[in-house]
């Protein structure tokens, strides 16, 4: 279909543009990126939730966590143990690590007891799978979301948690670059090649939640910013109607 019947491609990233056309080349159909968008009434900062002031709140919003997308857990379990450890002085609070998604139990029970041995004054939420309508509830609830997905074409999760004024924390891979602009989030060199799941580097991405953490509401204003001037919804139709409308 791309190659031969497409006249109008839209591409969610420049990261997708590039893949597509690394593996299967470029095409002579008109393309263009036009990334997710979020209602900006509905995934917003105000609502009664608030973070935690007794501890500092590390969110993770993945659909599931399984069938090869483990190795979030094995990366956050290693980033919690980090801020517990490295820069506990820092941080002066004790850290919650929440989880929303799919989690078989086994996983549960080894990265629980894996921070249990590490960072034993930490602890672990597990949010289990929830109703789309409840996530700005939760994301306005933490101090940060942690993306996970190592090559993400454009998570929706990302969008709705800047929208929430949430910062942002995650590795330079996929479309991350495009979406965290610097005020809003932390975004840090992998340290390896990602394409084959080398070890990431545990210590910047450390440095950039305690960044992250340490910015306050700063950070959040420029979250919810990031997504006011990029990815409401209504900006996303305007640009698909433009481009596939067109003569």
């Amino acid at each position: 279909i791309r190659s031969r019947l497409a006249v109008r491609i839209v591409y969610q990233s420049e990261f997708a543009r590039r893949w597509w056309e690394r593996v299967y080349g470029p095409v002579p159909a008109l393309n263009r990126v036009i990334h997710n968008g979020v209602d900006l009434q509905v995934y917003t900062p105000i609502g009664s939730e608030q973070p935690p002031p007794d501890r500092w709140r590390l969110l993770m919003v993945e659909g599931s966590l399984m069938g090869g997308y483990e190795h979030g857990l094995q990366v956050a379990s290693q980033l919690i143990e980090r801020l517990a450890t490295a820069h506990h002085a820092e941080l002066g609070r004790p850290l919650e690590w929440m989880v929303v998604g799919r989690v078989p139990e086994e996983l549960r029970r080894r990265w629980a007891e894996y921070l249990s041995q590490r960072a034993p004054q930490a602890r672990v939420t597990w949010g289990g799978l929830v109703e789309s309508t409840k996530i700005p509830q939760i994301d306005r609830s933490a101090h940060l979301l942690y993306s996970a997905d190592i090559h993400p074409a454009c998570p929706n999760s990302v969008i709705e948690a800047l929208a929430c004024g949430l910062p942002v924390l995650a590795f330079d891979t996929g479309a991350l670059p495009e979406i965290v602009s610097p005020q809003a989030g932390r975004i840090v060199p992998y340290g390896g090649d990602p394409w084959k799941l080398d070890p990431p580097d545990i210590a910047a991405l450390a440095r950039g939640a305690v960044e992250i953490l340490q910015a306050g509401e700063a950070m959040r204003r420029a979250a919810r910013a990031r997504a006011e001037g990029a990815f409401s919804l209504e900006m996303m139709v305007e640009a698909y109607l433009d481009f596939l409308g067109g003569d």
